[in-house]
């Protein structure tokens, strides 16, 4: 079992609003941490799974149903099934509200973030409170005994993570790829053709890291910009994708304005790459941009609280990643595979511009290299710096 950091907020969450959607890919594990919440909640919980049939028909009167449950909390899965239900929900909310029941009424669960937002933004403003469930993050895996390399290679998804063997992870990586093509796609946009899109999945798997050119995209797929980034925004929505967006600073420094994009999870890329073993993996060129795809990833979810962002300037000065609060950038990070690599000289340019003191290199070395400050830099193992981010996280 692999204790999800995110758990406590959410019942942190579920303490202070009505109702809490936890938002994330499919399999990512959310069923699993809502069940295991429910199991604890102190006045008892009921699990619908609106991809059943059985469940969908008690909510065939589901105002009189969801008032029925009295103080226990609901947790409703794949909820972007019915969008019908979010106006219910409100006037459930509210009458609990009236009798004094001001907290910890529905778990709202979903892997279509947008969708989900869409509606329930409309009925249940003031009422609903959003998490995201990543990938499991390097921490979380170091903790369940599970080698960094093992979690790089196959990915964040639990079933892949702690798949006996490499051979059966990949497989299961290739078969959630498929089942995204076909189920997903055909469920969220019926016209956007599912080969078309395999073929832009594989195109920015192959430059995952890198700055978005969508009219190369548009040029090689044969279609216009516009439908390129229709299927972004598709993929992006469905936490498969990260559009990583620039920080502009109020200067008269030329920077870059193209968003970065990547593969959110490493599994599903060395699926579309063809990459099934540690060997192959270290042997190819997008080595050091699959390394920086989960690092990105980690560090994003322990950094709760700070928006992220990345930092280039047109002679080539870089911050792979920002992490700003309040308007303002407070870390700098450059992230390296090799534990020997040091810091560029661009990247104290960057910093020293922008105003950011507290400065990391992660890189890929053992866990068990001390972490050591070089030129004002905090050199250190992924985990380490991702530890370091969750404490001093503004939300905790």
């Amino acid at each position: 079992m692999i204790r999800r950091q995110l758990t406590s907020e959410v019942v942190n969450r579920l303490h202070e609003s009505p109702a809490v959607a936890l938002l994330g890919p499919r399999q990512v594990g959310k069923t699993t941490m809502a069940l295991a919440i429910g199991e604890d909640w102190p006045t008892g919980f009921v699990y619908l799974d609106l991809e059943r049939p059985a469940d969908i028909r008690r909510l065939a009167d589901a105002d009189a149903f969801l008032r029925s449950q009295d103080d226990k909390l609901v947790i409703l899965d794949e909820v972007h099934q019915m969008p019908e239900l979010m106006p219910i929900l409100r006037g459930v909310i509210d009458e609990r509200r009236r009798a004094g029941v001001r907290t910890g009424q529905f778990l709202l669960l979903g892997s279509a973030s947008m969708d989900i937002k869409l509606h329930a933004d409309e009925s249940l403003a003031g009422r609903l409170s959003h998490c995201e469930l990543g990938g499991v993050c390097v921490d979380e895996a170091q903790d369940a005994g599970i080698e960094i390399a093992q979690l790089w290679l196959r990915g964040g998804f639990p079933e892949s993570l702690l798949a006996s063997n490499d051979l059966i992870a990949g497989r299961w990586c290739d078969d959630l790829v498929r089942s995204y093509l076909e189920r997903d796609v055909p469920m969220f946009a019926p016209r956007i053709p599912r080969e078309t899109l395999r073929r832009l999945w594989t195109m920015v798997a192959y430059s995952s890291g890198s700055l978005l050119n969508v009219s190369r995209l548009a040029s090689n797929l044969g279609v216009s910009g516009p439908t390129v980034d229709r299927y972004l925004d598709l993929l992006t929505d469905l936490a498969l994708l990260r559009r990583l967006q620039p920080w502009f600073p109020n200067a008269t420094t030329r920077v870059t304005k193209s968003p970065k994009v990547y593969v959110r999870d490493t599994g599903l890329l060395h699926s579309l790459l063809e990459i099934n073993s540690t060997h192959t993996l270290l042997g190819h060129p997008s080595v050091g941009a699959s390394f920086e795809s989960m690092c990105v990833e980690s560090l994003i979810q322990a950094a709760d609280g700070y928006e992220p962002y990345f930092y280039r300037t047109s002679s080539g000065d870089e911050v792979d990643l920002i992490l700003a609060a309040a308007g303002r950038p407070h870390i700098g990070i450059e992230i390296k595979l090799s534990s020997s690599a040091a810091v560029t000289s661009g990247f104290f340019r960057s910093c020293d511009a922008l105003g950011i003191e507290q400065r990391y290199l992660a890189h890929g070395g053992p866990a068990n290299l001390q972490p050591y400050v070089q030129n004002g830099v905090t050199v250190a193992n992924i985990t380490h710096v991702v530890r370091a981010l969750r404490e001093q996280s503004p939300r905790r």
